[in-house]
């Protein structure tokens, strides 16, 4: 059997299973409405929390650095592709995690690739179950010894942390939210725990950042608890509508990631415009809180307005809110009706959730109208009737 019919089997396998996926192309900016096949949509998809991936004083700080600096770095950073732009963001994250220093990665995926310079064979890494599979892949290719606790399961992590507590080294790995269900991590549980085992603490603060803490650095800084934690990772290009990410923490932690990450040395670094576009959008994520207490007030309303109707929403409390739908098939009719009401919201199916656990995933952000909210409402109150999910 050649490669060409391996793919196909496999292919149509996904297919009758209900879990093969395609692209879907826009063709407009990444904005509240936006244009697929040429129909207009309400996108309530998007990770676009506060609304700045198509502001304009992202686009003009992005221009201005692309002039001044060119299209690419052509090098990774320790050949002769650092440039001060990287410096300049680096410091404003340290500042806005309120950390000593920061390194940015290309992308979220890398960055938590960063777990394999940071163990060893001999360390023990203790992982919720739901982590991110960029976490999971970092895990793997550390080469360490993981364990994976059941989600937000603060007892049996306890458990594990006793049966491994001679290990010479250990390191907590979490979400502090987590991007399909919408829930927070127990963070104060586990930094108490951490303490309790001598264990490290890594967060993963992607859907976080701009969207919990006084001035959005994330769930950490919302409680408080930023100097207890090791290593803080978060995302450009969700809240902050820009790209790359970042690990923040202490000057020696960043020294030896730049000597150890392999997902940092061996990478040309982020251009110019990238990065004149993230340091803009840390500048108005501090300035302007209004935009966060807007999406608060949007995923207050969705949320409720979904549990007054009957759906399961899980334990979300974030601007992730999913209505848990379980059949792959059900889920994305669900999804089909939906575009046709004018309303992007995706169906996500396993292997992104567990079996049986298939689920609508509605995201909030600032930018949506009360218009907006209403039509979702009434859009999933009839579709849900149409489906049999709600009398």
């Amino acid at each position: 059997m050649n490669i060409e019919t391996l793919l196909r089997c496999d292919l149509d396998g996904k297919k009758k299973e209900g879990t093969y996926r395609k692209l879907q192309l826009i063709t407009s900016a990444q904005e509240r409405v936006i244009s697929i096949d040429g129909q207009e949509l309400i996108n309530f998809c998007s990770n676009n929390y506060l609304g700045l991936a198509n502001d304009p004083r992202l686009k003009e700080a992005s221009i201005e650095a692309l002039k001044k600096f060119g299209t690419g770095t052509a090098a990774s950073r320790l050949i002769c592709g650092s440039f001060g732009f990287h410096k300049k963001l680096e410091e404003g994250i340290a500042k806005f995690k309120h950390s000593q220093a920061a390194l940015v990665f290309n992308c979220g995926y890398m960055a938590n690739l960063a777990l394999s310079a940071l163990t060893d064979k001999d360390s023990i890494i203790f992982s919720d179950k739901f982590n991110h599979a960029s976490i999971v892949d970092g895990l793997i290719l550390s080469r360490a010894k993981f364990v994976r606790y059941n989600h937000s399961d603060m007892n049996q992590l306890e458990e594990l942390l006793k049966e491994y507590n001679s290990a010479k080294k250990k390191l907590i790995v979490t979400d502090t939210v987590f991007s399909m269900d919408g829930d927070l991590a127990d963070l104060r549980k586990i930094v108490s725990l951490a303490s309790e085992y001598k264990s490290y603490v890594y967060i993963d603060e992607a859907h976080a950042t701009g969207v919990f803490g006084p001035t959005g650095a994330g769930l950490a800084e919302e409680l408080a608890l930023s100097k207890q934690i090791d290593i803080q990772m978060g995302t450009l290009s969700k809240a902050l509508g820009s790209f790359g990410a970042f690990i923040a923490g202490s000057q020696t932690l960043i020294e030896y990631l730049i000597n150890t990450s392999r997902s940092f040395i061996y990478t040309t670094s982020l251009p110019a415009a990238v990065v004149g576009a993230s340091i803009k959008a840390i500048e108005i994520v501090q300035k302007e809180t209004n935009l966060k207490e807007k999406l608060w007030k949007n995923i207050k309303f969705i949320k409720q307005g979904l549990l007054d109707l009957g759906l399961d929403c899980s334990n979300s409390n974030s601007a992730i809110i999913p209505i848990i739908t379980h059949e792959n098939a059900l889920t994305m009719e669900f999804s089909k009706r939906l575009f046709k009401k004018g309303l992007f919201v995706q169906g996500i199916r396993p292997p992104t959730v567990p079996k049986g656990q298939a689920r609508l995933r509605i995201a909030a952000s600032a930018i949506h109208t009360q218009e907006d909210l209403d039509k979702l409402l009434e859009a999933i109150k009839l579709t849900a009737r149409e489906l049999g999910f709600i009398q």
